[in-house]
């Protein structure tokens, strides 16, 4: 899974989701990616089971370059829990995707392949995506 080494802020607030994506919207390493669409909160297991996906559709025969990374901690307090007490734990970490931002890429395998591939790993995330190929 998917979480960082080490942390600026514990618990740090929660980040808004307006607005578009000002880096990463452009295909840089691969020939096709799953670009979003829509603005969501993306897990580290959903990362995963996109990639897992995306690598067994493929037996392994592509590159695949993951462009998001989960770094904001989400804190939950516990169940029948009264308020106050201060803030809860750290559960999971999350990426935060804007419109427009390139989650996956994909090289080295027939087109036909990797757009499938996509198509699966985008079912696994809660986001609106969409499949763009790189401009020659």
């Amino acid at each position: 899974m998917l979480a960082p080494k080490k942390l600026k802020w514990r618990k740090p607030h929660s980040l808004n989701l307006h607005g578009k994506s000002k880096a990463g919207n452009t295909i840089a390493f691969g020939e096709v990616g799953l670009k979003a669409v829509s603005a969501e909160r993306i897990t580290a297991r959903q990362i995963e089971a996109a990639r897992v996906a995306m690598m067994r559709h493929v037996r392994r025969g592509a590159k695949v370059w993951i462009r998001i990374f989960p770094d904001r901690p989400v804190t939950r307090k516990p169940a029948e829990t009264r308020q106050g007490k201060g803030k809860g734990n750290i559960e999971y970490y999350v990426a935060i995707v804007k419109p427009g931002k390139i989650m996956f890429e994909m090289a080295g395998a027939e087109e036909k392949l990797m757009v499938e591939a996509l198509e699966r790993a985008a079912a696994k995330l809660p986001i609106r995506t969409k499949i763009v190929k790189r401009v020659k």
